[in-house]
């Protein structure tokens, strides 16, 4: 922030969440319903039954106390995180159940193509070529779970 500072560039601070954050089995609670709303169906399976803390921190950390503030709408993190896992080699699998929570979320195919086109233009073709082409494969197989 320093160094955006010395070019002159002012950036404003964003907003606090509106409403508290709840907490302990509220918090569970919220998470685990964001998390199926996010995914469209209530997530489950053997890495779950093998690592039950996995589920429990992902339902209360991410979905709860991260998706349960209002200061970021849920397409604009999706984009972040879309974003953030094409730049990182490795990420594929998570990318590709990130296109397919941003779609559930509202967001388009044109939509997601024109993040492909940011990350082409501003970060390399690399992030990009990952991005679509976990893009193309949420379109071919849109109901893979």
């Amino acid at each position: 922030m320093e160094a955006r500072k010395q070019r002159g560039i002012q950036d404003a601070a964003g907003r606090a969440p509106s409403r508290a954050i709840p907490n302990g089995g509220a918090l569970l609670a919220a998470g685990t319903a964001n998390q199926t709303k996010l995914v469209g169906a209530p997530v489950g399976g053997p890495l779950y039954e093998f690592a039950p803390a996995i589920d429990e921190y992902l339902k209360t950390h991410l979905f709860g106390a991260i998706f349960e503030r209002d200061n970021l709408d849920w397409q604009s993190r999706e984009l972040a995180t879309v974003r953030m896992l094409s730049a990182l080699p490795g990420t594929e699998a998570q990318l590709q159940a990130r296109m397919r929570v941003s779609m559930n979320v509202g967001l388009t195919a044109s939509q997601l193509r024109q993040a492909t086109q940011v990350l082409a233009d501003r970060v390399d073709a690399e992030s990009a070529r990952r991005a679509r082409e976990a893009l193309a494969r949420q379109l071919v197989s849109p109901s893979s779970r």
